[in-house]
């Protein structure tokens, strides 16, 4: 996975947390689970604001 596979760091985000509400998390533990997923293969640096909203995005609808 890249930081681009948004619903695919999404859906696997809310398989690793379920316990977490997705709408108020803070980007700094977002940045971090998502650096430890599995299949995870990107640069931690390459990651933004944008990107980030977009992941917590998709994440909110995968959990609806």
């Amino acid at each position: 996975m890249y930081w681009t596979d948004v619903s695919e760091i999404a859906i696997s985000l809310e398989e690793a947390h379920p316990e977490v509400d997705p709408k108020v998390l803070r980007f700094t533990d977002l940045h971090r689970w998502v650096c430890e997923l599995e299949g995870f293969k990107d640069d931690a640096n390459r990651s933004n604001e944008k990107i980030l909203e977009a992941i917590q995005m998709a994440w909110i609808e995968e959990r609806e």
